[in-house]
């Protein structure tokens, strides 16, 4: 199979107008193995994927930085054919230590600079704790004004090329946006078939926010059937064009 050219999304909330690939690999714990995640990312840096998205919560920063290095080395890519996306942890998510979070994702991808950082949850723990899920007595107040100016700097100081926020509510980004002095370009939210996010999607295109949806063919095993891949349309779209769709790591911009 020959690599295919990806489309892009022009990130309107950036000085530099940014493209963004629209379908990108995700890297969320359903690998558990790094040399499956090193090996999967240079397959799909052949078969044309050139957005790939990590997260310091997802551990394969590390593994996802060799699998780059490599594909660079062997003259697959350049880095500036790439659009690395990572993501600032809630236990992180305090004013002081954005910066230092950011420039540790990019010493663990052994990167210059990201395309994109974002806030991975509207929500604060305590620091250095690690949980998941989030034990509910290590929440603190999250500082939006605050995070978010830090988050701004991490772009003035071009470590991130662009900067947004993942699984934020309508109210959640009414709430940033009346401190941002810069936009968020891109809120990353779970959105698929059957969970469609009708006023989310209508809120960020009337505030030039790109929306990335994750878990784009599936919703999560533990809600229950899927009812995505289930679909009987998405099943004849399928059969029509003789494919089979892997679920478990891309990631789309609508």
């Amino acid at each position: 199979m020959g690599s295919v050219e990806i489309p892009t999304k022009v990130l309107t909330n950036t000085s530099s107008q940014l493209k963004m690939p629209v379908v990108g690999m995700g890297s969320a714990p359903d690998f558990t193995c790094k040399k499956d995640t090193k090996d999967a990312i240079i397959e799909a840096i052949k078969q044309g994927y050139r957005h790939f998205d990590t997260a310091a919560a997802y551990g394969s920063e590390q593994a996802l930085g060799e699998a780059l290095k490599e594909a660079i080395e062997l003259g697959l890519v350049t880095r500036q054919d790439l659009f690395v996306t990572s993501k600032l942890w809630v236990t992180e998510n305090h004013p002081h230590l954005v910066i230092p979070a950011l420039q540790k994702s990019l010493k663990t991808l052994q990167l210059d600079y990201l395309d994109l950082y974002l806030i991975h949850w509207p929500l604060s723990s305590q620091p250095g704790k690690f949980t998941f899920p989030i034990d509910v007595a290590d929440l603190l107040p999250f500082d939006v004004k605050g995070v978010w100016e830090s988050m701004e700097e991490g772009l003035k100081l071009g470590l991130t090329k662009a900067i947004g926020v993942s699984n934020f509510s309508v109210k959640k980004l009414e709430n940033l946006l009346s401190v941002a002095t810069i936009l968020p370009a891109v809120n990353q939210v779970e959105m698929n078939l059957a969970w469609q996010q009708k006023k989310l999607r209508e809120f960020c295109n009337a505030n030039g926010i790109v929306l990335t949806a994750f878990s784009p063919l599936r919703k999560g095993a533990s809600r229950g059937p899927n009812e995505v891949m289930e679909n009987d349309m998405l099943k004849e779209i399928a059969d029509a064009h003789g494919k089979v769709c892997c679920t478990n790591f891309f990631k789309m911009v609508i």
